[in-house]
């Protein structure tokens, strides 16, 4: 099963994710994939607010930058559930890992063959990611870019998931529900 959490910043999504990964009782372990890579204090701060969240919630902690797909090899597979924090730190970090931003659409591809690869392994994947489209806001052209690839990845999140919620001011609303086909 897949559940993608949607929401801007400060909207609450990680908390409710977190809630969710919880609630879940049909798993034998939860494991975090952190994806953030820290630059800076305030990147080490807002790590650190992420770990203080989940402190005595049972969850083995995996720092994965980039190559989501090795998470397979790092997990107990089948009865566990995978909680992705986050998506809009993934996809940057795959676009500007190199000398010259990667297109968007190569991005979306590579994380798309992997998350679905790692979706086989478990038995529930729970991502979290942003809603960045908002601000009418024009941008320098890596940085359009990036905004674009991450839209592009929400959407086919949205194909792929059985569950996608949006958390608005920490209320979480029901997009889409399917039947998972396993």
């Amino acid at each position: 099963m897949m559940t993608v959490i949607m929401g801007g910043s400060g909207s609450g999504k990680s908390a409710y994710a977190e809630a969710l990964a919880c609630a879940e009782t049909a798993v034998e372990k939860r494991y975090y994939v952190a994806t953030m890579q820290v630059y800076d204090a305030e990147g080490a701060a807002r790590v650190e607010k992420h770990r203080d969240m989940r402190a005595g919630k049972g969850f083995l902690t995996i720092e994965q930058p980039c190559d989501i797909g090795d998470i397979c090899s790092k997990i107990e597979p089948k009865e566990s559930l995978v909680l992705l924090e986050c998506m809009s730190n993934l996809v940057a970090n795959e676009m500007f890992r190199g000398a010259k931003p990667k297109a968007g659409a190569e991005v979306v591809a590579d994380i798309v063959a992997q998350l679905t690869m790692l979706c086989g392994c478990v038995s529930h994947l729970i991502i979290v990611t942003n809603n960045v489209f908002e601000d009418g806001t024009l941008y320098d052209s890596d940085t359009m870019n990036y905004i674009e690839a991450l839209g592009r990845m929400n959407e086919k999140l949205a194909e792929l998931a059985d569950e996608v919620i949006e958390v608005v001011y920490t209320i979480p609303l029901t997009l889409q529900r399917r039947e998972p086909c396993r």
